[in-house]
This record gives structure tokens, sequence and C-alpha cells, in this order.
């Protein structure tokens, strides 16, 4: 594995990868369809549009109808990506999605970008903290979100070559780049990036990079850190998690609201199984407001020196 140093690093937003990706992907399938809900060049596929128009259609500003559409192609045979900010795609279609999308497990992926608290400036109703939580609850559905821009792609390729209902998450914001071109990722199976025996530190999406710092800093006050890429929300790595739970000591890092999403998901395991404790770093079930998205993290705690503190508090 090849990670890079993320204080040196450029930063891309993964709503580009997918911007990349999807074109790439269109070029080797025809039946690759993107569904654009009117915000195409927010959401990058303007490249896609201009090379397949006959591989693209634009729906206007009607998310359910696009949702209806792509289950429609699905039925037969195409591959359609609808596109569209994560706040739209999962909760004003998500109806769409469970009745005709997961109910009959069709073959359409749900690609959106302005994931979590990225969309900074635009304010909390464009900000989905809500999002994967929501949809890891429909049945047949699967939950990514890529760390960087590289691994994106590679979870973006590993969808439309894997058949059912996927919801891919995006950032709007520049994130660091994590890792080279040549890693590769499997849906449902995390990460692991650093091994250790006495804290877990499960990261998500764009606050990996700060979990990757935190281990940094921990490490060098003498703290064994195992650290893993949850990339996957659904399904979830229950193995990589029961591993950390053997280590006892576990903190969830996220860019989502602590209820329902990575740390619900991981603490889930951690209940059944009945040992281990679990401390949950995310969004603090509240909206977010109109501030840098740096300063939005910084209001929810979702910081590296949180991250350092909370496992300290644990051990």
């Amino acid at each position: 594995m090849s990670v890079l140093d993320v204080t040196k690093t450029e930063k891309i937003a993964t709503r580009q990868a997918f911007g990349d990706e999807i074109v790439e992907l269109g070029r080797e399938n025809k039946d690759i369809l993107v569904v654009d809900v009117d915000i195409g060049s927010s959401c990058k596929t303007t490249k896609f549009m201009n090379e397949f128009p006959k591989q693209h259609v634009n729906v206007g500003i009607a998310e359910q109808n696009g949702a209806g559409l792509a289950a429609g192609l699905a039925t037969t045979g195409k591959i359609p990506f609808v596109s569209t900010y994560a706040v739209f795609g999962s909760l004003r279609m998500a109806e769409q999605i469970r009745q005709e999308v997961c109910y009959p497990n069709l073959n359409v992926k749900i690609a959106c970008s302005h994931g979590g608290l990225t969309p900074a400036n635009d304010g909390g109703s464009h900000q989905a903290i809500e999002d994967m939580g929501v949809l890891r609850t429909f049945p047949n559905m699967k939950v990514i979100m890529g760390a960087d821009y590289h691994s994106t792609r590679k979870l973006i390729r590993q969808a439309a070559e894997t058949y059912g209902p996927v919801y891919l998450r995006f950032t709007r914001d520049n994130i660091p780049v994590i890792y080279d071109e040549a890693e590769e990722f499997e849906i449902g199976k995390a990460k692991q990036l650093k091994e250790g025996n006495e804290v877990a530190l499960i990261a998500n999406g764009d606050t990996v990079h700060l979990a990757i710092k935190a281990v940094e800093i921990l490490e060098k006050k003498g703290i064994s850190v195992k650290l893993l890429d949850m990339h996957t929300i659904k399904p979830i790595d229950k193995k990589a998690v029961l591993e950390c739970i053997d280590i006892g000591n576990i903190v969830t890092v996220e860019d989502h609201n602590i209820i329902n999403g990575l740390g619900s998901a991981v603490s889930e395991i951690v209940a059944e199984e009945g040992r281990g404790k679990v401390r949950r770093i995310g969004v603090q079930d509240q909206f977010g407001e109109s501030a840098p998205y740096e300063k939005l993290l910084e209001i929810n705690g979702i910081t590296v020196e949180n991250i350092v503190r909370t496992a300290e508090e644990l051990l």
C-alpha cells in the first residue's frame, strides 16, 4: 500500500473523481448512462454529456423523475448513474429509491456531490448530514464514500461493475490525495492504513486524512493505533470491526450525523458482541450553517485535536 504524506499532497474534490471516471466508463461501455438533474457543472458530468450525448439525459430540476427514469432504464439492461447533490439524492428521492430501485433490486447508481458539510457556505439546507444513514436502512442498497480522488475513482468503477443499487457520496470541497493511483479497493472491505493494538480509529470519506494526522500525533506519544478507512458503510466490513473490538477501544470519525452513520454502524456490531468501547466523532445531531468548511468541522469537533483527545480519554 502506498499512502502519501497528507501534509504535502495536492487536494482534489472527489466530485472531480466522478467526472473523470464516468467518462472512462462511458467510453468502455455504451450501457453506462448519466441522468442529470440540471446541475451537471457542479456534479462534473458536463464532459460526459458533451462526449456521449446519446448516453446522457437531463430531466431538469426533477430529482424524483430522475430516479424513476433511471429505474426504467435499468430494466432494459442499462446502467444509469443519477447525478445530483447528496441532500436531494438521498432525501428528495428517498421514496423513489426505496420503491422503484431497491425494492425491485435494479442496477441503478445514485452518484451525489456536496456530501456532508462540504457545501459549507451554501448552508444547512445544502449540507447532507443524514444521507448515508437514511440510505443504509434500505434493503439491497450499498453505501460508499471514498477518502480521496484515487480511491473514489476505483470505487466508482467497482460500483459500475457490481449489480444492484449503490449510493456514492462525493465532496464539493477539495480534500487531500491520500493514495496513489495504483492502490486497489474492494466494496465492503475496509482499507487498513496502520496496524496497532491500543486504540482503533475507523474513519470515512473526507475525515480519513484527519485520522492519519491524529495517528502521527498519538504514535509520537507512544500510543499504538490501528487505522481503518471504512469507505463502505454498507455492507460494512464486520470482520475488520471485530478485529477492532479485540483491541477494545474504538473511535469513529465521519462527516455525517453521529446518528445512523459510520459510528452507529460500528456501534451496532460492538453492542451485539457485548464488549468494547466506542466514541463517535461526527456532526453532533445539529444542522449546519453558512461558514467555511474547516470551521464547520471545528464546530462539531471533527478535528485532529479532538480525535487525539478522544483516543487518550479512552485509554
